[in-house]
């Protein structure tokens, strides 16, 4: 036991010996070359980036998607000697802002900094070769998503755009940052002499993707309606226009155009005013499609039908105010089918002083006026319907035939629906299944509530009093908004703006829209088309009506829609 306990000591201090003259070598003999090798080791910690989800539209053609990309970061301790000349190459090959790419490549006492981010893969590959074929090092790439969209503007009013520090701006982009954005992760790892070490201390947490958001668009249909609609808008030098078309049976939102818009690969580029979606956030007064409520309302309470007869005159005083037709005439004796066909303020007055305030107030709640529709956008917006218990007889008569309400074209279209949908309102909807905002809202299609609002009777002769708008040579929209082989239901409007500090409404400044379904005895699609601000002769027939037409017509044909082949009714405008 002893002699065990001898060569154990023995051991010890042998071993002891050897660290004692590793460390006099340490500190003293080789300290200056240890320590600047220590000097030259570190570590560095990267960001890895969650590849955003995309966003499809109702075929899971893709709206936004992100690609393969690469940021190129540096250890400015070693770019720094030389950050001139890098910034200049880097500034050469990928358009980057000279000084402040200088600037990160020297900054004091980092061993990390990140040059550029999101830059396509090849390029940064190319950029960093360069870099290094003329003898500079420091520089590396890493992955890093690109956000991009293959459409360029199309549905980039719904979809909205990634800002330069990547940050969503406006659109589903910002209303569904949580879904879309992911979890990203990170890597920890050990670097000596500008480069990482091979076999040094690495941890590494993955990044989680974030999930696909689909739509009820159909870029097809989206795309068509966005050419439509930038032609009217600019033919009638307008300030904006929006276009929606919706599946009347699902309430699915197949299309909702506005211009201007922007292109979601360049997006800040773009005036703010054009981000977002106006079909949902802008609101302005219906005019005369609203008429169609009224309608609706007056018929389900039984107390006219479209062969009522109305003595219709000149003018028609009301309070203080004096309300005309867009037409001159003299006193002219109108059906009810008639006041629609012709689109008369006055004799929908008329008729509407047959139901109270709070009647037709609340059958337009009932519509969805005054409700925010909850699509799932930015900034939606409930438009205006005040308490019907606050209506003057002037309130009455001009909510009657669409001015002292606003809303927005999702709103009118969604509610113009109802009444091809049979007296059902289908809330609308552009996500397709369901999925949960930013703020925990669940939204989508599978969500979608209904409710009546109208019987069916009234739905159908209300649509009867529609097709005679688009009957040419009775209703105001005849030429313009008829699809041949096919049933058309429809319905103008011209609504003045209201502004000024006098509270009232501007001159000059009015809206022209359209909104209609087809085939009117089996309707398929709604499409609902708003003008703001035309400059000259503009109206909801000829300038909102041929957009109407040409995204009905798109549509019929693309799902194959068949003509019903049926007559419309024989209703008469004139007694």
């Amino acid at each position: 036991m002893h002699l065990r306990l001898r060569v154990a000591l023995l051991v010890i201090t042998m071993l002891l010996s050897l660290f004692g003259a590793r460390l006099v070598q340490l500190q003293g003999l080789d300290s200056q070359a240890y320590a600047a090798r220590a000097e030259a080791a570190g570590f560095v910690h990267v960001d890895l980036p969650a590849e955003r989800g995309d966003i499809v539209d109702r075929t899971g053609k893709k709206l936004a998607e992100s690609v393969a990309g690469l940021m190129i970061i540096a250890d400015p301790k070693w770019t720094a000697p030389d950050a001139s000349a890098i910034a200049r190459i880097l500034s050469d090959k990928l358009g980057l802002d000279y000084f402040k790419t200088l600037k990160q490549l020297a900054l004091p006492g980092k061993r990390f900094a990140y040059v550029a981010r999101r830059i396509p893969a090849t390029k940064a590959t190319k950029a960093v070769a360069a870099v290094e074929k003329a003898g500079y090092s420091g520089l590396e790439t890493r992955n890093d998503p690109l956000r991009t969209y293959p459409g360029d503007d199309l549905a980039a009013n719904l979809t909205g755009f990634m800002n330069d520090d990547n940050q969503p701006s406006a659109g589903l982009e910002a209303s569904f940052q949580n879904l879309l954005q992911g979890q990203s992760g990170s890597e920890t790892y050990e670097v000596g002499g500008g480069n990482r070490i091979p076999l040094g201390e690495n941890s590494e947490v993955k990044p989680i993707n974030g999930k696909t958001l689909h739509l009820t668009i159909d870029s097809d249909a989206q795309w068509f309606a966005q050419r439509a609609l930038r032609s009217a808008v600019l033919k009638s030098k307008a300030a904006s226009g929006s276009a929606v078309a919706i599946d009347r049976r699902t309430g699915q939102i197949m299309a909702l155009a506005d211009y201007p818009t922007v292109d979601a690969n360049d997006g800040g580029a773009s005036p703010k005013r054009d981000w977002g979606a106006r079909g949902v956030s802008a609101v302005y007064e219906p005019g005369s499609v609203e008429k169609v409520l009224t309608m609706s309302a007056l018929i389900d309470r039984h107390k006219v039908v479209p062969r009522t007869k109305l003595v219709v005159p000149p003018e028609l005083h009301v309070a203080d105010r004096v309300i005309h037709d867009y037409f001159e005439h003299g006193t002219i004796h109108l059906t009810l089918g008639g006041v629609i066909a012709l689109s008369s303020n006055i004799g929908t007055v008329l008729a509407a002083r047959h139901i109270s305030s709070p009647v037709l107030g609340g059958y337009l709640k009932k519509f969805g006026l005054g409700a925010v529709p909850d699509v799932g956008l930015p900034a939606e917006s409930g438009g205006l319907l005040s308490d019907p218990s606050t209506w003057t007889e002037l309130t009455h008569s001009n909510i009657a035939f669409g001015q002292g309400v606003a809303v927005t074209a999702v709103q009118m279209a969604a509610a113009v629906n109802t009444v091809a949908n049979g007296g059902v309102y289908v809330q609308p909807s552009l996500i397709l299944g369901k999925a949960t905002d930013k703020d925990g809202v669940e939204v989508g299609s599978d969500l979608t509530t209904t409710h009546r609002v109208v019987a069916p009777r009234t739905a159908r002769l209300v649509t009867h009093m529609m097709e005679l708008v688009t009957t040419p040579g009775k209703g105001t929209a005849g030429a313009t908004t008829s699809i041949p082989g096919y049933r058309v239901a429809g319905k103008t409007g011209t609504a003045q703006e209201p502004g000024g500090k006098c509270h009232c409404y501007a001159q000059g400044f009015y809206d022209v829209s359209f909104a209609g379904f087809a085939p009117a005895d089996d309707p398929r699609f709604t499409v609902y088309v708003v003008i703001r601000h035309p400059k000259g002769a503009s109206s909801g027939s000829g300038t909102a009506g041929p957009v109407f037409r040409q995204i009905m017509n798109h549509l019929l044909q693309k799902y194959d829609v068949p003509p019903t082949g049926t007559a419309p009714p024989n209703l008469d405008v004139y007694w």
